[in-house]
């Protein structure tokens, strides 16, 4: 079965963790160690994803420049706009969205928009299409063109 044969369903982790934009950073902290992950969805009153925070947001934008973590919430250092893929998106789709913003992770959200699972690189090498990976890893890590 090919990349362009699986749908993202099939890959994706259900549920994830999510947090409010005032959730405090501390805690969105402790859903990555308590969730094993480096990136927290961002969500609205109707669960649809309007940021995320990753690990690296807390590292960039609040330790490196000094900021008091313990009066930081999610939305002080989201990275905003989230891109998503749609529930019924094939991997392949949802692979070259990844490459095409050069992400990671990808959060997917139901036909209403609201959030339902989360796509990461692991999710893909785990599906056993280990070109298809390789090719992802590769355009995610490419220095930001243009």
């Amino acid at each position: 079965m090919s990349a362009g044969n699986l749908d993202v369903k099939s890959v994706m982790t259900a549920n994830p963790a999510y947090c409010a934009p005032q959730t405090p950073l501390r805690e969105v902290a402790q859903m990555m160690i308590d969730n094993d992950c480096g990136q927290i969805p961002v969500v609205d009153a109707n669960q649809a994803p309007i940021g995320v925070v990753t690990d690296r947001d807390i590292a960039v934008r609040v330790v490196a420049q000094g900021r008091d973590p313990s009066t930081v919430t999610a939305q002080d250092c989201m990275s905003s706009p989230v891109t998503t893929v749609n529930a019924d998106s094939s991997l392949a789709d949802c692979c070259n969205t990844m490459e095409n913003k050069q992400v990671r992770r990808v959060p997917v959200v139901a036909a209403d928009g609201s959030l339902c699972g989360i796509v990461s690189l692991a999710d893909v090498a785990l599906s056993g299409r280990d070109q298809k990976t390789a090719d992802v890893v590769k355009e995610v890590s490419e220095p930001t063109r243009g």
